[in-house]
């Protein structure tokens, strides 16, 4: 297995980041790895979304968690991994949201393929994650503070 996370706190509140996030049809608005995001049906688990990273061909991805305003999953299967990518945001005291966001890698090509696939993948994260911040109209979203990444 590999795993990395990246994690952010700002001032913003859950349900606001959560509009953006449930948008899929415009994620490549802000997700810096992507060229089109399509959600294939409803926005509920068991969803396809198709994918289409910069200068490649479309993937589909499953959803496998959605919790209004907290957390959202999808899951994405080849070449003998299980791609499990999250957006977790959680409530701080002080009204402000950590936004944690991981990717998962298992399989039985885990062991070799994720500490190649990993760490491509997850490299744009920082800016992602900023990019998704910024998308909220007239909202400011405060001081940010970049927890940054932790990988196994």
């Amino acid at each position: 297995m590999w795993e990395h996370e990246y994690m952010s706190e700002t001032a913003l509140a859950s349900e606001a980041i959560w509009t953006v996030l449930r948008d899929l049809d415009n994620w490549a608005r802000w997700d810096t790895s992507m060229e089109v995001v399509e959600l294939l049906g409803a926005f509920e688990v068991g969803s396809k979304v198709s994918m289409t990273p910069i200068g490649q061909e479309p993937i589909v991805s499953e959803i496998t968690g959605i919790r209004e305003n907290e957390y959202y999953a999808d899951r994405t299967e080849f070449g003998g991994v299980v791609l499990d990518f999250s957006h977790t945001l959680e409530r701080l005291a002080d009204g402000g949201t950590r936004v944690v966001h991981r990717l998962e890698i298992t399989g039985p090509e885990a062991d070799t393929l994720g500490a190649e696939l990993g760490p491509a993948i997850t490299e744009d994260f920082p800016e992602a994650m900023a990019a998704l911040l910024r998308r909220l109209p007239a909202c400011e979203p405060g001081p940010v503070n970049d927890r940054g990444p932790r990988t196994r």
